[in-house]
């Protein structure tokens, strides 16, 4: 394409006097020059120079020579300055020349002879020697351009700003070797671009964010062995045992690595970045018993009056013996909860509190609101990555309004453990309940609404039961995630008499990977089939076969089809011909209509059961194969009874936006 000079206006143009970008002073104690200030750029700009200018649609393998073309377009050749920057020292050069194939710089040092290093040994022959034995030529992303107000090497400046940023946020090592059919800026750039201002925006959680440099770094290093033991490999031509014995070591290395990086995309895909489950508080440690062996009841009143304080001691002071009952008054609910040893008890009284900070909760307690959930609303105030915690082995909430704000995770995260949540409220916006893997959740006679993204997320390995609760107005319901992986059993999961409505997409949605043996097998099969050739005892067998043989433009879909729109025109249907019978027919019209409404959401329940039941036991066909491959013939009861435990029973799903149920494979 041309590329004239008004196509970088937004870079700085040579056509505009003066300079369009800002200047920082160097760190450190040497007088450098100011250099131009780049590292501010937003996303739509880097987005649209690496899409528009830089990357385009290449491939891996074409990003060096892309990117060397762009330079050649944009970057002055020569009579420019620049501060060299590594861990060791900085030094001020002039550029005489660039190799854009290589991307570097010819440079030499200036006059006067600027330099700053963590000790006194880099002088100027030094420099001048180091120089020498790189021929001259260092690599453009460690050159920080001079300030210069002219506005003639601004886009110099941003050529290498968008260099530097590149090779330092963007590209890995193993890029080179994706496959070419995709376009790169499509299947690496985007995403980690945009998971990079997500981190800087405070809107991944900081433990996600931890867990990605983790990984990250171990895949670098992996990789690296890898491909040290890969080239002993390709330089030695003997078949010996040793070349075998590296053979099977590299094999194991890049399995590794390919697990790595699965986690990586994982993160970096927005849509399935919550997918990924982390371990989060691992190190939170629980008080236990109080040193004296006393149980507190903790008391957190807005307002205290005569008759609240004789109420209070009424209904839950005075238990039948309580001579020793010690009580502590707090003036908000953060402060008792943190001052709550093992079995104590705190009670709200009725009032709107703020609290800027997160319930971490890792011993087992009780916090009750004294009155209606209505009465006693805790309202999160400022950022944070969420709003409780619960680790404890029994923790019980009740009688609470929650109020999130801010926040990056969920309203409520229980990541070990078991937490018991009765009769509350909460009002979500981002995720709503999530129940980590080896956790567990009784949910009861309980409102969940206004969350972004799921309202309850069930974590495999996890045991989660909800009864008479409602869940709405949330981008989706019931999030299930089943992993058909060695390291997590399948959830228990019970539902009863829920009323789950008015969610964006779908009432409960299962959650899980295709596994390799699953696309092989389905492979052979085709898409129509006939129901009257399955037999009964394979009809779980056939369900989950039938399901991964979906295209990809049915990669979300209603397990059975979307009842909604039937379930519309049912209640239409008959509120039309009620208008139009008799007055004496009117009653058994709205009967029809009931028991209609009445079988359908028994089929949503029995069609959830069915479906998740058979996730469980393509699970322990999986499970089971991999034993036997490792030569156990006979497998442990315990080890082969990963079965989903599934009781759903009476729950209603109504105006969800997609259907009842639906499948999400990744």
């Amino acid at each position: 394409s041309d590329w004239s000079a008004d196509s970088w206006s937004d870079y700085g143009s040579r056509d505009k006097p003066g300079t369009t970008l800002g200047r920082t002073v160097p760190d450190g104690n040497v007088l450098f020059p100011d250099i131009f200030h780049t590292d501010h750029l937003l996303f739509y700009e880097r987005f649209s120079a690496y899409q528009d200018y830089i990357l385009a649609d290449c491939k891996a393998s074409e990003v060096k020579q892309f990117i060397a073309e762009y330079l050649e377009k944009v970057l002055e050749p020569c009579g420019w300055q620049a501060i060299w920057r590594t861990d060791v020292f900085q030094v001020l050069v002039g550029v005489v020349g660039v190799n854009f194939p290589a991307l570097k710089a010819v440079v030499q040092l200036s006059e006067p002879f600027l330099c700053e290093s963590q000790d006194s040994s880099f002088t100027q022959e030094c420099m001048q020697e180091l120089l020498e034995l790189k021929e001259h030529q260092i690599l453009l992303q460690e050159l920080w351009v001079v300030y210069d107000e002219s506005g003639e090497f601004d886009q110099t400046a941003l050529a290498i700003e968008h260099l530097r940023f590149f090779y330092q946020c963007i590209w890995r090592t193993w890029d080179e070797e994706e496959e070419d059919e995709f376009d790169y800026f499509v299947r690496c750039v985007e995403p980690r671009l945009r998971l990079h201002y997500d981190i800087l925006e405070q809107r991944v959680p900081s433990g996600l964010v931890l867990d990605y440099q983790n990984l990250l770094s171990q895949c670098e290093k992996l990789y690296e062995k890898f491909l040290n033991v890969r080239n002993s490999i390709s330089s030695n031509d003997s078949d010996s045992e040793a070349e075998n014995v590296s053979m099977v070591e590299g094999l194991k290395l890049y399995d590794k690595v390919e697990h790595l990086k699965q986690k990586l995309k994982l993160i970096e895909n927005p849509l399935l970045r919550y997918v990924f489950g982390y371990q989060k508080y691992g190190s939170l440690q629980a008080k236990g018993l109080r040193p004296t062996g006393a149980k507190v009841i903790h008391v957190v009143p807005w307002t205290m009056t005569a008759n609240l304080l004789h109420l209070l001691a009424r209904d839950k002071l005075c238990p039948e013996s309580c001579e020793d009952l010690e009580i502590q008054f707090h003036r908000d609910p953060l402060a008792a909860v943190n001052a709550c040893y093992e079995g104590d008890r705190v009670i709200i009284c009725p009032g709107h509190y703020f609290v800027d900070g997160v319930f971490s909760i890792a011993d087992s307690v009780e916090l009750e609101g004294y009155g209606l959930p209505d009465d006693v609303v805790i309202e999160k105030q400022g950022k944070g990555d969420n709003f409780f915690d619960c680790t404890g082995a029994n923790i019980k909430i009740s009688n609470l309004k929650l109020v999130q704000h801010d926040a990056v995770e969920g309203i409520l995260n229980v990541h070990h453990g078991k937490t018991t949540l009765e009769n509350c409220v909460l009002q979500c916006e981002t995720t709503g309940i999530t129940v980590r893997t080896s956790a567990e959740l009784l949910m009861k006679n309980s409102d969940l609404y206004g969350a972004k993204g799921a309202g309850v997320e069930i974590y495999p390995g996890s045991s989660c039961s909800l009864l008479h609760n409602g869940i709405h107005h949330c981008k989706e319901g019931i999030l299930i995630k089943n992993f058909l992986d060695e390291d997590y059993e399948a959830p228990k999961i019970t539902m009863v008499h829920n009323m789950i409505h008015n969610n964006d997409g779908y009432g409960v949605v299962l959650v899980r990977p295709v596994m390799p043996s699953e696309t092989k097998d389905a492979s052979g099969q085709g898409t129509t089939v006939d129901n009257a050739k399955i037999q009964e005892n394979e009809f779980q067998d056939f369900l989950m076969m039938w399901l991964l043989c979906m295209t990809a433009d049915d990669i979300l879909f209603p397990a059975l089809g979307n009842t909604q729109p039937t379930q519309a025109g049912d209640e239409t249907a008959c509120a039309e011909g009620s208008r139009q019978e008799q007055p004496g027919c009117v009653t058994d019209e709205l009967e029809l209509c009931k028991r209609a409404e009445t079988s359908e959401q028994t089929e949503n329940n029995s069609e959830i059961a069915n479906v998740l039941g058979a996730t469980s036991a393509k699970k322990r066909q999986i499970h089971k194969k991999r034993l036997s491959e490792l030569g156990f013939t006979e497998a442990d009861d315990n080890l082969m009874s990963q079965e989903m435990f599934v009781s759903v029973e009476g729950n209603q799903f109504k105006w969800n936006g997609k259907g009842s149920f639906g499948l999400f494979f990744f």
